[in-house]
């Protein structure tokens, strides 16, 4: 049997996309309380200046000048102040593991290890106006991302921001909490020192290799006339100037 035309809908009814969903990240550490939801909808909003679609914050890595780690987190948070953008710029970390660093005169000093030395971490919604804010700092080099190469040219393209994982975010604050101190020692290959505890106590030797995870070293020591390479913990020397 034929409809008459009447009986047909002229449009059929589009159906409504479900929203997006929004992530969090479990609280186990200094900001883990990152949101998730459609990366390409916040970048490309950011791109595109499209202020109508939800932006959500997420981590960036920034790299930075070589020790300048916190001169940057300090001199961002001031900027994102007076540029109005600490709405958007939430939350700068520099993830640090507590260390022991061993003195040439055999005493011993707390200290922060860097995991990533020559990074910093912003949580932030992307934006135009968050992107200037952070790669105009000084002693920022730029967003860690995926370089847009240029269609002519050996010039580089611009790098287009790309946020962590939460798994990535998980892995960074984690390994901070939850390493162990490291000691560390003012030491590289060739140096002199004197051997101050163990069998070997008062040799001398020189470092032929350092193991700062392990917290030893290996060094020539003249042993009956020869040359012998052997293994020391940090605490067993002392540097010689």
């Amino acid at each position: 049997m034929t409809l008459p035309l009447s009986a047909v809908p002229e449009t059929v009814p589009e159906i409504e996309p479900d929203a997006p969903e929004v992530l969090e990240l479990p609280g186990e550490g200094p900001g883990l309380a990152a949101e998730g939801g459609d990366l390409a909808a916040a970048d490309g909003a950011a791109a595109a200046g499209e202020a109508t679609k939800p932006q959500v914050a997420r981590w960036f890595a920034v790299q930075v000048a070589s020790s300048c780690e916190k001169k940057v987190k300090a001199t961002l948070e001031q900027r994102a102040v007076t540029l109005g953008v600490s709405n958007r710029i939430l939350e700068i970390e520099i993830p640090q593991t507590p260390g022991v660093k061993l003195k040439k005169d055999g005493s011993r000093q707390s200290i922060e290890e860097k995991v990533f030395p020559g990074y910093v971490l912003v949580r932030m919604v992307l934006d135009e106006d968050t992107m200037m804010a952070v790669r105009s700092t000084p002693n920022v080099i730029n967003f860690v991302g995926q370089e847009e190469r240029r269609a002519t040219g050996k010039a580089r393209g611009h790098i287009r921001p790309r946020p962590l994982s939460r798994q990535e975010v998980d892995r960074i604050f984690k390994r901070a909490a939850e390493k162990k101190p490291v000691l560390k020692v003012d030491l590289t290959e060739g140096d002199q020192i004197l051997v101050t505890a163990g069998p070997f106590k008062d040799f001398q030797g020189e470092v032929i290799e350092v193991s700062g995870e392990r917290s030893k070293l290996k060094a020539l020591l003249s042993i009956f006339g020869r040359e012998t390479p052997v293994e020391l913990e940090f605490s067993q020397i002392s540097k010689q100037s």
